[in-house]
């Protein structure tokens, strides 16, 4: 009989703490056979055991304590016993010193020739701990554990620009714009932001807002949608902030009175992120707003959107239509955007021209013709739209529908031939089409143009490492107008350290689909109200927003409080 191979005992003892089905085993052998590999990074790369779970199981097989780097703070003694580099080569962070011993966290603690090279450069007995590659690249990146905190960065570059408080309040026009560039290239501020970003990416925010105020300067993520309090840079570094910031999106550096936007790429991790710059003067400053674009955070697919399998086909059958228009509404950050191109990725193929017109381009999409408005030069939704039509397209995906033209060239391209996405600020689905009415659109043209509407929200997810039941107080349910569910077992987060102790991480879409039957087209022609095309959605099995939102509590994704929050006008 063979000897078990690393992984295949990795596997068992994964399968015994109950975190591995021997078919998701199986599948992985099939799968390993086929196109090679190692099993450890086929199960989590699969999503099956996550990287924490798969360092302990390893641990445990090796004999190695496992160690959770985002838990410690080593000493700045004991990470200069080894160069960055030499960390970097060897994926690996000393975390402490006793006595001849040096404790290193590592990756791969069965590496021979690492553990032989740190104990001839450090002179000291090596003991092996493991951790996950991430966390490594973390510590090494100074995002957490084995790296200069936030708070030192900041410390550190206050006492490198001592003294420069009362250049800045000197320099309020005339400052030199070789002295702006140069103090945009010094190592503090080039420190400071590359940590503002990688802190940002590290917490998955989607903006970050830099704020200037008399005496300070305020620093906030946005995460899961609410706005996060971090530690604040000097207010000594603020305009060479905004100029390494301005030197990276290609901007004027010694344009402070006027609005700027622009945007520039990093590369994290292998993976490309978009960022998206608007400058706003104020009465201190510039105010500096920063949109994190992570093409990996997009659905592949309208599947991933979490539809139900009913509200699932009447979208797919609307997609699939070869021509009509598709509406989506919610307020501004509800994820309208991004559910539209879920849309186009899924129709994403040679067979179709593909055109947006957009303001501003967002995500930029491979395959895709996207076209940013540019007002200032006459180039609005209109205009680009009658330019786009005669490009022959077979789709056309436009940002917003904000005035009569753009509504009536979109109805009308709608009725010849092509499929329309679009966006409205609307609060619900119906609202959708009294809004084409109130345009000046004729409703015998909005009832033959629209195959569906749909209202979104974002609710955060509840985080999956302290997720826990728990019976909510019977006035939550009252709220919710749900009182045949009072004392039925639902979801919360608890708090962890992978949440912060939020009990929430990331957010999942909620919609309200309403397609276009006949019964309502004959309401739409009779121009009946948003109310009553609502209610014979429903009569018809649409799910409103409140009803879509309570089913994702029930599936656990989600807590009643959110459903309340974010539907709280909608039911």
């Amino acid at each position: 009989m063979a000897a078990k191979t690393f992984g295949e005992r990795i596997a068992e003892l994964l399968i015994e703490d109950g975190l591995l089905l021997p078919s998701q085993l199986e599948e992985i052998v099939a799968l390993q056979k086929q196109q090679g590999g190692r099993i450890v990074k086929l199960l989590t790369g699969r999503g099956y055991v996550t990287e924490q779970d798969m360092v302990i199981a390893m641990g445990r097989c090796l004999d190695v304590p496992p160690i959770n780097l985002a838990k410690v703070h080593p000493h700045e003694q004991t990470i200069n016993l080894v160069s960055k580099e030499i960390a970097r080569t060897h994926k690996l962070v000393p975390i402490c010193k006793l006595g001849n011993k040096l404790f290193v966290a590592m990756v791969d603690p069965m590496n021979v020739l690492a553990l032989d090279d740190l104990r001839q450069r450090t002179k000291l007995e090596i003991v092996p701990m493991i951790t996950t590659e991430k966390a490594v690249e973390d510590a090494l990146s100074g995002v957490s554990g084995g790296g200069m905190a936030m708070d030192e960065v900041m410390r550190d570059a206050a006492e490198e620009a001592d003294g420069a408080v009362e250049e800045v309040k000197q320099a309020s026009e005339n400052l030199d714009l070789d002295q702006l560039r140069g103090q945009g290239e010094e190592g503090p501020v080039v420190k400071i932001v590359n940590m503002i970003l990688v802190q940002a990416l590290k917490e998955k925010a989607s903006d970050i807002h830099i704020e200037p105020f008399e005496k300070t300067i305020k620093l906030r993520y946005r995460v899961d949608g609410n706005l996060i309090e971090a530690s604040s840079p000097p207010k000594s570094l603020q305009l060479p902030m905004a100029s390494r910031i301005k030197i990276l999106a290609g901007l004027d550096i010694a344009e402070r009175r006027l609005p700027q936007d622009g945007r520039f790429r990093i590369r994290v991790a292998g993976k490309e992120i978009d960022l998206r710059i608007s400058f706003l003067p104020t009465i201190y400053g510039e105010k500096i707003v920063i949109r994190i674009l992570d093409k990996s955070a997009l659905s592949g697919s309208i599947e991933m959107l979490g539809l139900d399998e009913r509200t699932f086909d009447q979208f797919k059958k609307a997609i699939d239509a070869p021509h009509g228009m598709i509406l989506v509404t919610g307020p501004t950050g509800s994820g309208k955007t991004t559910t539209l191109y879920s849309v186009l990725q899924e129709l994403n193929n040679p067979e179709y021209n593909i055109v947006t017109v957009e303001d501003p381009v967002e995500y930029q999409l491979v395959g895709i013709n996207q076209v940013a408005v540019k007002s200032e030069v006459g180039l609005t939704f209109a205009s680009a739209l009658r330019s786009i039509l005669r490009q022959d397209p077979d789709i056309v995906m436009i940002g917003e529908i904000r005035d009569q033209e753009t509504a009536d060239i979109a109805v009308k391209a709608a009725l010849t031939g092509h499929q329309v996405l679009s966006t409205l600020h609307t609060n619900d689905a119906a609202g959708a089409i009294s809004r084409l009415d109130d345009m000046g659109i004729e409703p015998f043209l909005i009832s033959s143009s629209v195959l569906l509407t749909c209202a979104q929200r974002l609710v955060r997810r509840i985080c999956p490492n302290c997720k826990e039941e728990f019976v909510p107080e019977p006035d939550v349910f009252e709220k919710l107008e749900i009182p045949e569910l009072v004392g039925e077992t639902f979801y919360r987060g608890a708090g962890c350290d992978r949440c912060k102790g939020r009990g929430y991480s990331g957010r999942a879409a909620v919609l309200e689909v309403l397609p276009v039957t006949e019964a309502i087209r004959r309401l739409i022609v009779k121009r009946a109200s948003a109310s009553v095309i609502k209610n014979q959605a429903v009569q018809e099995g649409m799910k409103s927003l409140r009803m879509a939102g309570i089913d994702k509590a029930r599936e656990g994704i989600t807590t009643l409080e959110e459903v309340l929050r974010t539907t709280s006008e909608d039911h």
